[in-house]
């Protein structure tokens, strides 16, 4: 029997673990998850998302395996996340012989996670190599992001070695020498898992953290090869076979100029493991299936990579690539946690009826559903727009150079609190870990640490995106002409609209300009992403294909985190109750026509 033939039979017996049903019937108490559905076809504002921001011959071809991804997701893939989930990475310094391997050993379910991301569905390379997945060309971003966004509701640690290989892949293609993308890429494009060289990167040290410039790794030349010093205190993918690493050359400045990137091989051509020891395995609130570690660099051979006094710049673009990715989880993310919450609020009842009936539980299934729809929006509006900064496009590229950071910061922080919901709604249930509601709860809290805490990203939208790069000027343009457009909807509407996006936009402006001003980071790049997604929800509604509800959505987004609301004063009219009917059943149809009713008193 082959390693991958055993590895799928060893998950197989483990599988039958959930798939075991006891011999009494279910009396129909206890409300049914997800598993076992198709996460596509039951993700209606998802597939008007993509009429809306994809190209019509795209989408043809690409449906319908955004359904078998939707499709393996809600079954095999939920069903491998729940065991890996259980049985976590395993680090063996030493073989039976006595030898310093540091060798991590997976349970085979997780390997069998890897075929479906990285061989099956190319996660990783599908933007890098024409001809992927049948595509008559190189297959458009915003395709990978939408498979990223199906895969990350059944598995969130496995999006990091996928999401982070296909960032180094962009960063060797971009700034490696000839020679070193000749060696690495054609390992790391390979379409079959046993050939193929996956990626990392490794830049926190006990040092540093966000404070990249601290770094104490030292880079040394030594007989004409780069050697590597120092430690790195948190390296998830640990046993990639390359990863981007930062570290100091002997004599360069301090600061950030003085820092260098490095691309360092976890095995040298000879065959032999690179000189760096894998110390221990962090002990991890969530992203148990992820093998993240400290490492100890003892004169490990590495690769420049690009400019010397550039190491930090490069690796930026590694970090927004990423920043982008952690955007669509979240909002694939909430979405998981809303269709968990919708499945037991329309199959438990409680008080003589269904959950779902009950005024209070709506509203606050409301608080999950509204920021997933703003996630969605702005996530799949940065996809958009990147093959087009890739080809030079300068708008398109301010474009995603404030969309990244503002959907990463606001839309990690909401998938917490909608993890938190979506438990709640379960119930006692969903606090056993037997139910993938507690997974969602620790995964969630991930989002707001990688590639940079809420107050960095925070930062980076208003001392850099705005202060310096003058981006927040495009986005501010595009939401003025999507507004133009909404003809069809009520004037008043549509004033709502303009001057939430101009007070938003006013106040990010001040809070750059202002040398104190840092403090209202946070507030200002709330506020500009609530105001944006409400523009472009709003106009996804209205545009062909399109789904009229994101209209309500827009609504909730403007009077319940834009417009000042009194506490203490009950609210007027009774539209939400109107609008929950709407939002609720998707079996029924709802025209704009329905939506503009409900948006016009």
């Amino acid at each position: 029997m082959s390693d991958h033939a055993t590895q799928v039979h060893l998950a197989s017996a483990a599988k039958s673990q959930f798939d075991a049903v006891p011999a009494i019937p279910d009396n129909g108490h206890i409300a049914p998850d997800c598993a076992g559905l198709n996460f596509y076809d039951i993700d209606p504002s998802f597939q008007a998302s993509l009429r809306v921001n994809t190209p019509a011959e795209v989408l043809q071809h690409f449906e319908p395996l955004l359904k078998q991804l939707g499709a393996v997701a809600g079954n095999e893939l939920d069903t491998l996340a729940r065991l890996v989930d259980r049985n976590p990475p395993v680090l063996e310094h030493r073989d039976r012989f006595g030898r310093d391997l540091d060798t991590i050993v997976y349970h085979p379910a997780y390997r069998d996670m890897e075929k479906i991301g990285f061989e099956d569905f190319q996660l990783h390379s599908m933007c890098h190599k024409p001809g992927a997945l049948g595509w008559n060309g190189t297959p458009p971003q915003a395709m990978k992001y939408a498979f990223q966004y199906l895969f990350i509701q059944s598995e969130f640690g496995m999006m990091c070695p996928l999401s982070i290989t296909d960032a180094t892949i962009h960063v060797l293609k971009t700034y490696g020498s000839e020679e070193l993308k000749n060696y690495l890429l054609p390992k790391m494009l390979a379409p079959q898992l046993k050939d193929l060289w996956k990626g990392t990167q490794f830049m926190t040290e006990r040092a540093g953290g966000s404070d990249v410039g601290t770094l104490e790794t030292v880079a040394r030349h030594e007989d004409g090869v780069w050697r590597l010093y120092g430690d790195k205190w948190f390296a998830s993918h640990t046993d990639a076979h390359i990863a981007l690493i930062l570290a100091r050359p002997e004599g360069a400045p301090e600061g950030i100029k003085g820092v260098a990137m490095f691309a360092l091989p976890r095995y040298l051509p000879d065959g032999t493991r690179n000189q760096y020891r894998i110390v221990r395995l962090k002990d991890k609130l969530g992203t148990k299936s992820l093998a993240s570690c400290e490492i100890v660099l003892e004169g490990a051979t590495a690769y420049l990579v690009g400019r010397a006094d550039q190491g930090i710049k490069q690796m930026m673009e590694q970090v927004n690539m990423s920043r982008l990715s952690h955007g669509v989880r979240a909002a694939g993310q909430m979405r998981r946690c809303y269709n968990e919450a919708m499945q037991v609020a329309k199959n438990r009842n409680a008080f003589g009826a269904k959950i779902i009936d009950h005024p209070l539980l709506r509203r606050q299934v409301m608080k999950i559903l509204v920021p997933a729809e703003q996630a969605l929006a702005l996530s799949m509006l940065a996809a958009k727009y990147m093959d087009l900064s890739r080809a030079g496009d300068e708008e398109a590229t301010q474009l995603i150079r404030i969309l990244t950071p503002l959907v990463k910061f606001r839309a990690c922080r909401d998938a917490i609190s909608a993890a938190r919901a979506s438990m709640e709604t379960r119930g006692g249930n969903g606090y056993i870990e037997e139910w993938v509601n507690a997974r969602l709860v620790r995964d969630s809290h991930i989002g707001v640490l990688w590639e940079g805490t809420s107050n960095i990203n925070a930062i980076d939208v208003v001392r850099r995106a705005v202060g310096k790069a003058n981006a927040h000027k495009a986005l501010y343009a595009l939401l003025q002409k999507q507004v133009a457009q909404l003809t069809m909807l009520p004037e008043v509407f549509r004033n709502r609209l303009l001057k939430v996006v101009d007070k938003s936009f006013q106040f990010i402006s001040t809070v750059a300009a202002a040398p104190q001003g840092e403090h209202m980071a946070r507030q200002a790049t709330t506020a500009f992403y609530n105001a944006a997604s409400a523009v472009v929800l709003a106009w996804e509604s209205t545009q062909a294909h399109g789904d009229p509800r994101k209209l309500l959505i827009s609504r909730f987004v403007l009077e319940h985190r834009l417009e000042p609301i009194d506490p203490l004063t009950p609210p007027d009219g009774d539209w939400e109750p109107a609008a929950y009917a709407m939002l609720f059943d998707n079996t029924k149809v709802v025209s704009l026509a329905d939506a503009v009713a409900l948006i016009a008193h």
